[in-house]
């Protein structure tokens, strides 16, 4: 025991820089105390024990020097870190964004707890998918969730993002509970559309879905970008889609009339190397989506790190508020499931490709790593915060499989903003229907 309180006041000394014969233990623990930093935020942290009466200093040194040290270490993390990132490929412009990115302990800690969420969503979704709770068309996010979150990150709550039908990620950061986003994918009244759009028509403030027509977001969102520039509210659009709509025509008539009127629209190729069961390579004369836009500038992003794709999307959004009009983002990003719960997402490629991208390049993993190795949190903190998650995510999955479907009388509302006309398909607004399924 006498040893054991030896190391410990060592150790002690040798943070306060105090010498062992020169400090009493509670001196020790006083001194150690205003070294200790308290966080703030979503993480409570215990605070120190306060100094025991002299009486009770022979007895009990052992315990309390110990958990000065837990606490230390539970609590004494460096609160930010620049980190060094991958540099973007740049097409029509003089520099791109810088390879460097400040990240703080609270941004971190945030950017993980949203991916992650968005990772266990989709991985219940596919659950209850296969379990047939689940029904119609359905595409999973995960493996991107780095785009999400760091475009997110890079604009305003008041901008507008506009996507295609991949969309649950994107409806999560635009501040959607993953409660209502599983119970719209059951078809709940509880869903975020009320339980009558889906999967691939989600919507939120400031977010226009979830588009099913292939590539038809992007016009749509120039629409929005143009809507900004004429009420003149500094505000940008985020114009999203895959590579697999890329060589759409709609989408080079929009860069053409992006670039005319110069709109404040970022254009983002979410490049995940297959449309459907097809590799670029295949569908593609020009795998560089970057230059696509011709006269629009372009930027290549490491889509798996967010903080490449928080940098780029900052710098895009200057790019646009500034009224340089439109500029393009590719980011090379990867799907972990098929195109969709009936694509099996493995004739097409190989079980090692995507083994080998969840080893090497995941996004979560990789923020994760960055944290630790750098003392901005600890593996236990991850931890909480994983099963606080599982626990969101579990409610939520049993809200979505308990809450009742919207009633047969509400299938013509909401079709029309107001004044709706005196025939809905056939139907007057205010029939009463009825339902002709077998029973």
């Amino acid at each position: 025991m006498r040893n054991m309180f030896s190391l410990i006041a060592n150790a002690l000394c040798r943070i306060t820089g105090r010498n062992v014969a020169e400090q009493t233990v509670s001196e020790l623990l006083i001194d150690l105390s205003e070294l200790v930093r308290v966080s703030s935020g979503e993480t409570q942290i215990r605070r120190l024990p306060p100094e025991p009466p002299p009486e009770l200093e022979s007895e009990p040194i052992d315990n309390t020097a110990a958990q000065v040290v837990a606490s230390r270490s539970f609590t004494d993390f460096t609160p930010q870190v620049t980190f060094s990132i991958k540099k973007c490929d740049v097409h029509g412009l003089e520099e791109g964004p810088p390879d460097t990115s400040v990240l703080t302990r609270d941004q971190g800690l945030g950017f993980y707890r949203c991916m992650q969420t968005i990772r266990r969503m989709e991985l219940k979704a596919d659950q209850l998918y296969k379990q047939k709770i689940i029904r119609g068309f359905c595409h999973l996010y995960d493996g991107q969730e780095a785009c999400a979150a760091g475009i997110e990150a890079g604009i305003e709550r008041t901008d507008h993002v506009i996507t295609a039908y991949r969309a649950h990620g994107f409806t999560y950061t635009r501040g959607v509970s993953a409660k209502e986003i599983l119970a719209e994918l059951t078809g709940r009244k509880g869903g975020v559309a009320k339980g009558k759009g889906g999967s691939m028509h989600m919507y939120a403030p400031h977010f226009y879905g979830g588009n099913g027509i292939v590539g038809a977001q992007v016009p749509l969102g120039a629409g929005v970008a143009l809507a900004c520039q004429y009420q003149g509210n500094n505000q940008i659009c985020v114009s999203l889609y895959g590579d697999g709509a890329a060589n759409q025509g709609q989408l080079f008539e929009t860069y053409n009339m992006a670039a005319l009127w110069k709109l404040p629209c970022v254009f983002v190729c979410e490049n995940n190397r297959y449309g459907m069961g097809t590799a670029v390579e295949r569908a593609a004369a020009s795998t560089d989506y970057y230059k696509r836009g011709d006269y629009i500038p372009g930027l290549r992003v490491d889509g798996m790190d967010v903080l490449c794709v928080r940098e780029a999307t900052k710098f895009a959004a200057d790019h646009c508020r500034s009224g340089k009009g439109p500029i393009l983002l590719e980011l090379q990003t990867y799907r972990y499931h098929g195109h969709s719960m009936s694509d099996p997402g493995v004739s097409y490629r190989t079980r090692e490709e995507i083994q080998e991208v969840r080893t090497k390049n995941d996004p979560i993993s990789m923020l994760k790593e960055r944290m630790l190795s750098n003392n901005m949190a600890s593996t236990e903190e991850f931890k909480e915060i994983d099963i606080e998650i599982r626990k969101e995510v579990e409610e939520a999955a049993q809200f979505a499989t308990s809450d009742p479907e919207p009633p047969l009388d509400d299938l013509c509302n909401c079709i029309y903003h107001n004044s709706p006309p005196l025939e809905v398909r056939g139907t007057h607004p205010w029939a009463k229907l009825v339902s002709v399924s077998s029973s």
